[in-house]
Protein backbone atom coordinates (compact mmCIF):
# COMPACT_ATOMS: atom_id res chain seq x y z
CA UNK A 1 0.00 0.00 0.00
CA UNK A 2 2.81 2.22 1.07
CA UNK A 3 4.69 1.71 -2.29
CA UNK A 4 0.56 2.61 -4.19
CA UNK A 5 0.63 5.59 -2.30
CA UNK A 6 4.50 6.39 -3.80
CA UNK A 7 3.40 6.10 -7.61
CA UNK A 8 0.30 8.14 -7.02
CA UNK A 9 2.36 10.98 -5.29
CA UNK A 10 4.76 10.73 -8.36
CA UNK A 11 2.15 10.53 -10.54
CA UNK A 12 0.16 13.89 -9.55
CA UNK A 13 3.76 15.43 -9.66
CA UNK A 14 4.14 14.96 -12.96
CA UNK A 15 0.68 15.79 -13.79
CA UNK A 16 0.83 18.92 -11.86
CA UNK A 17 4.52 19.67 -13.50
CA UNK A 18 3.57 18.60 -17.24
CA UNK A 19 0.42 21.34 -16.22
CA UNK A 20 2.52 24.05 -14.84
CA UNK A 21 5.35 23.36 -17.39
CA UNK A 22 2.48 24.22 -20.14
CA UNK A 23 1.05 27.36 -18.26
CA UNK A 24 4.77 28.99 -18.07
CA UNK A 25 5.17 28.35 -21.75
CA UNK A 26 1.71 30.18 -22.38
CA UNK A 27 2.55 32.98 -20.87
CA UNK A 28 6.14 33.36 -22.04
CA UNK A 29 4.80 32.95 -25.55
CA UNK A 30 2.25 35.60 -24.99
CA UNK A 31 4.64 38.06 -24.29
CA UNK A 32 6.48 36.79 -27.66
CA UNK A 33 6.59 40.85 -30.07
CA UNK A 34 5.40 38.23 -32.89
CA UNK A 35 2.35 36.81 -30.93
CA UNK A 36 1.35 40.08 -29.85
CA UNK A 37 0.82 40.96 -33.10
CA UNK A 38 -0.97 38.18 -34.21
CA UNK A 39 -3.22 38.56 -31.58
CA UNK A 40 -3.71 42.47 -32.26
CA UNK A 41 -4.54 41.82 -36.07
CA UNK A 42 -6.51 38.44 -36.09
CA UNK A 43 -9.33 40.16 -35.52
CA UNK A 44 -9.32 41.49 -39.31
CA UNK A 45 -8.97 38.79 -40.68
CA UNK A 46 -11.65 36.18 -39.07
CA UNK A 47 -15.00 35.57 -40.57
CA UNK A 48 -18.20 35.23 -38.87
CA UNK A 49 -20.18 31.90 -39.83
CA UNK A 50 -23.79 32.28 -41.38
CA UNK A 51 -26.43 30.35 -40.59
CA UNK A 52 -28.52 27.73 -42.73
CA UNK A 53 -31.59 29.41 -43.89
CA UNK A 54 -34.64 27.42 -42.76
CA UNK A 55 -38.16 28.03 -45.04
CA UNK A 56 -40.27 25.73 -43.96
CA UNK A 57 -39.96 22.00 -45.45
CA UNK A 58 -36.63 23.54 -46.66
CA UNK A 59 -33.11 24.52 -45.75
CA UNK A 60 -30.15 27.13 -47.86
CA UNK A 61 -26.62 25.93 -46.43
CA UNK A 62 -24.76 28.25 -44.04
CA UNK A 63 -21.13 28.91 -44.03
CA UNK A 64 -18.58 27.80 -41.71
CA UNK A 65 -16.99 30.55 -39.80
CA UNK A 66 -13.03 31.16 -39.99
CA UNK A 67 -11.10 32.35 -36.32
CA UNK A 68 -7.26 32.01 -36.23
CA UNK A 69 -5.67 29.60 -34.00
CA UNK A 70 -3.24 31.92 -32.72
CA UNK A 71 -0.37 29.45 -31.58
CA UNK A 72 -0.47 27.32 -34.75
CA UNK A 73 -0.16 31.03 -36.69
CA UNK A 74 2.63 31.72 -34.55
CA UNK A 75 4.73 28.43 -35.69
CA UNK A 76 3.84 29.33 -39.39
CA UNK A 77 5.66 32.89 -39.27
CA UNK A 78 8.68 31.70 -36.44
CA UNK A 79 11.00 31.63 -38.80
CA UNK A 80 10.09 34.99 -40.58
CA UNK A 81 9.41 36.39 -36.80
CA UNK A 82 7.55 38.67 -38.48
CA UNK A 83 3.00 39.44 -39.00
CA UNK A 84 2.21 38.01 -42.39
CA UNK A 85 -0.74 36.88 -43.15
CA UNK A 86 -0.14 34.72 -45.58
CA UNK A 87 0.98 32.03 -42.56
CA UNK A 88 -2.27 32.86 -40.79
CA UNK A 89 -3.80 29.37 -39.09
CA UNK A 90 -7.24 29.23 -39.55
CA UNK A 91 -10.12 26.93 -37.43
CA UNK A 92 -13.64 26.26 -38.84
CA UNK A 93 -16.58 27.19 -36.49
CA UNK A 94 -20.02 25.74 -37.54
CA UNK A 95 -23.17 28.10 -37.75
CA UNK A 96 -25.66 27.65 -34.76
CA UNK A 97 -28.34 26.33 -37.51
CA UNK A 98 -26.74 23.94 -39.76
CA UNK A 99 -27.53 21.48 -41.97
CA UNK A 100 -25.93 18.69 -40.18
CA UNK A 101 -28.86 19.26 -37.26
CA UNK A 102 -31.73 19.42 -39.81
CA UNK A 103 -31.08 16.26 -41.48
CA UNK A 104 -34.90 16.08 -42.31
CA UNK A 105 -35.01 19.12 -44.25
CA UNK A 106 -35.19 19.51 -48.06
CA UNK A 107 -31.78 21.73 -49.51
CA UNK A 108 -33.31 22.97 -52.37
CA UNK A 109 -29.94 24.64 -53.48
CA UNK A 110 -26.47 25.61 -52.52
CA UNK A 111 -25.54 29.39 -50.85
CA UNK A 112 -26.15 31.96 -53.08
CA UNK A 113 -23.54 33.97 -51.80
CA UNK A 114 -21.19 31.77 -53.12
CA UNK A 115 -20.59 31.36 -57.54
CA UNK A 116 -21.30 27.36 -57.69
CA UNK A 117 -23.93 25.01 -59.25
CA UNK A 118 -23.94 21.54 -59.45
CA UNK A 119 -25.30 19.10 -62.50
CA UNK A 120 -27.44 16.22 -61.47
CA UNK A 121 -27.17 13.63 -64.20
CA UNK A 122 -30.36 10.92 -64.30
CA UNK A 123 -27.86 8.43 -65.97
CA UNK A 124 -25.25 7.44 -67.96
CA UNK A 125 -25.79 8.64 -71.72
CA UNK A 126 -23.72 10.43 -74.24
CA UNK A 127 -24.85 13.56 -72.00
CA UNK A 128 -22.12 12.17 -69.24
CA UNK A 129 -19.84 11.14 -72.12
CA UNK A 130 -19.48 14.53 -73.00
CA UNK A 131 -18.92 15.76 -69.48
CA UNK A 132 -16.32 13.54 -68.49
CA UNK A 133 -14.51 14.05 -71.79
CA UNK A 134 -14.56 18.02 -70.77
CA UNK A 135 -13.41 16.94 -67.32
CA UNK A 136 -16.45 18.87 -66.16
CA UNK A 137 -17.87 17.61 -62.63
CA UNK A 138 -21.25 16.03 -62.32
CA UNK A 139 -23.42 13.92 -60.32
CA UNK A 140 -24.85 10.65 -61.20
CA UNK A 141 -27.43 8.47 -60.18
CA UNK A 142 -26.93 5.27 -59.43
CA UNK A 143 -28.68 2.14 -59.04
CA UNK A 144 -27.80 -1.99 -58.91
CA UNK A 145 -28.07 -2.04 -62.66
CA UNK A 146 -25.80 0.62 -63.96
CA UNK A 147 -23.20 1.13 -60.65
CA UNK A 148 -19.54 1.18 -61.85
CA UNK A 149 -16.53 0.93 -59.68
CA UNK A 150 -14.34 4.66 -59.97
CA UNK A 151 -16.55 6.01 -62.11
CA UNK A 152 -15.54 9.76 -63.05
CA UNK A 153 -18.36 11.08 -61.12
CA UNK A 154 -19.60 11.52 -58.27
CA UNK A 155 -22.11 8.89 -57.74
CA UNK A 156 -25.57 9.29 -55.45
CA UNK A 157 -27.38 6.25 -54.62
CA UNK A 158 -30.96 5.83 -56.32
CA UNK A 159 -31.79 2.43 -55.71
CA UNK A 160 -35.68 2.24 -54.59
CA UNK A 161 -35.55 -1.54 -53.72
CA UNK A 162 -32.40 -2.43 -52.20
CA UNK A 163 -31.33 1.23 -50.93
CA UNK A 164 -28.73 0.03 -48.19
CA UNK A 165 -27.24 -2.68 -50.25
CA UNK A 166 -25.91 0.03 -52.34
CA UNK A 167 -24.95 2.25 -49.98
CA UNK A 168 -22.69 -0.03 -48.31
CA UNK A 169 -21.47 -1.19 -51.90
CA UNK A 170 -20.47 2.78 -52.23
CA UNK A 171 -19.32 3.12 -48.95
CA UNK A 172 -16.41 -0.10 -49.14
CA UNK A 173 -15.59 1.96 -52.28
CA UNK A 174 -15.08 4.72 -50.68
CA UNK A 175 -17.84 6.71 -52.91
CA UNK A 176 -20.49 7.22 -50.47
CA UNK A 177 -21.78 10.77 -50.84
CA UNK A 178 -24.33 11.07 -48.27
CA UNK A 179 -27.20 12.37 -50.39
CA UNK A 180 -30.04 11.31 -51.40
CA UNK A 181 -31.78 12.90 -54.36
CA UNK A 182 -35.44 13.69 -54.67
CA UNK A 183 -36.11 12.50 -57.98
CA UNK A 184 -37.15 8.73 -58.52
CA UNK A 185 -36.92 8.45 -54.57
CA UNK A 186 -40.01 10.45 -52.93
CA UNK A 187 -38.79 12.59 -49.58
CA UNK A 188 -40.12 9.69 -47.69
CA UNK A 189 -38.04 7.27 -49.31
CA UNK A 190 -34.87 9.65 -48.87
CA UNK A 191 -35.74 10.65 -45.31
CA UNK A 192 -35.50 6.64 -44.27
CA UNK A 193 -31.64 7.25 -45.73
CA UNK A 194 -30.46 9.67 -42.86
CA UNK A 195 -28.60 11.14 -45.67
CA UNK A 196 -28.83 14.72 -46.78
CA UNK A 197 -32.14 15.08 -48.95
CA UNK A 198 -31.71 17.03 -52.39
CA UNK A 199 -33.92 18.43 -54.65
CA UNK A 200 -32.78 20.05 -57.78
CA UNK A 201 -33.70 23.72 -57.95
CA UNK A 202 -34.21 22.94 -61.95
CA UNK A 203 -34.87 20.45 -64.36
CA UNK A 204 -33.70 20.37 -67.46
CA UNK A 205 -35.63 18.18 -70.15
CA UNK A 206 -35.57 18.50 -73.92
CA UNK A 207 -38.22 21.26 -74.36
CA UNK A 208 -37.04 23.85 -71.12
CA UNK A 209 -33.77 25.15 -71.61
CA UNK A 210 -35.25 28.76 -71.89
CA UNK A 211 -36.87 28.55 -68.69
CA UNK A 212 -33.66 26.97 -67.61
CA UNK A 213 -31.77 29.49 -68.45
CA UNK A 214 -33.70 32.01 -67.22
CA UNK A 215 -33.84 31.06 -63.48
CA UNK A 216 -30.43 29.67 -63.62
CA UNK A 217 -28.70 31.29 -60.64
CA UNK A 218 -25.84 31.05 -57.72
CA UNK A 219 -26.78 27.91 -56.04
CA UNK A 220 -28.55 26.44 -58.44
CA UNK A 221 -28.67 22.30 -58.46
CA UNK A 222 -29.23 21.32 -62.07
CA UNK A 223 -30.84 17.79 -62.99
CA UNK A 224 -30.25 17.21 -66.40
CA UNK A 225 -32.46 14.58 -67.46
CA UNK A 226 -31.49 11.65 -70.32
CA UNK A 227 -33.99 13.18 -72.70
CA UNK A 228 -32.14 16.68 -72.91
CA UNK A 229 -30.88 17.53 -75.85
CA UNK A 230 -26.81 17.77 -76.29
CA UNK A 231 -27.46 21.21 -77.90
CA UNK A 232 -28.86 22.42 -74.91
CA UNK A 233 -26.65 20.97 -72.64
CA UNK A 234 -23.85 22.72 -74.58
CA UNK A 235 -25.71 26.19 -74.58
CA UNK A 236 -26.29 25.74 -70.57
CA UNK A 237 -22.29 24.89 -69.93
CA UNK A 238 -21.64 28.26 -71.98
CA UNK A 239 -24.37 30.17 -69.96
CA UNK A 240 -22.99 29.03 -66.62
CA UNK A 241 -19.47 30.16 -67.80
CA UNK A 242 -20.62 33.21 -68.82
CA UNK A 243 -21.90 33.63 -65.41
CA UNK A 244 -18.46 32.77 -64.03
CA UNK A 245 -20.47 30.01 -62.22
CA UNK A 246 -18.07 27.35 -61.29
CA UNK A 247 -19.46 23.40 -61.68
CA UNK A 248 -18.76 21.59 -58.56
CA UNK A 249 -19.91 18.36 -57.09
CA UNK A 250 -23.01 17.85 -54.99
CA UNK A 251 -21.69 17.37 -51.89
CA UNK A 252 -19.46 20.46 -52.22
CA UNK A 253 -22.91 22.74 -52.88
CA UNK A 254 -24.15 21.65 -49.43
CA UNK A 255 -21.20 21.69 -47.07
CA UNK A 256 -20.63 24.69 -45.22
CA UNK A 257 -16.94 24.22 -45.03
CA UNK A 258 -15.42 28.02 -45.74
CA UNK A 259 -13.22 27.70 -48.67
CA UNK A 260 -11.22 30.71 -48.26
CA UNK A 261 -8.49 28.89 -46.67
Amino acid sequence: MRKYYQYFGLALIMVFSFYYTEKIALIVLNKNPLMQSIQSEKENYEVDYVNAFIDGDYIIPGVNGLVVNTRESFYQMQKLDVFNAYYLVYEQISPEVSLKDNKDKIIRQGNPKLNKVSIILSGKSSISDYLESKNIKADLLVNLDNYQENSYFEVVNDEKGAYSSLENTLRLNKEGSNICVIHNMTYEECLETKNYIVEPTLVLDEYNYIDVKNKLNKGSIILVLDTARMSDVKLLLKELQYKNLDIVYLSEIISEENGII
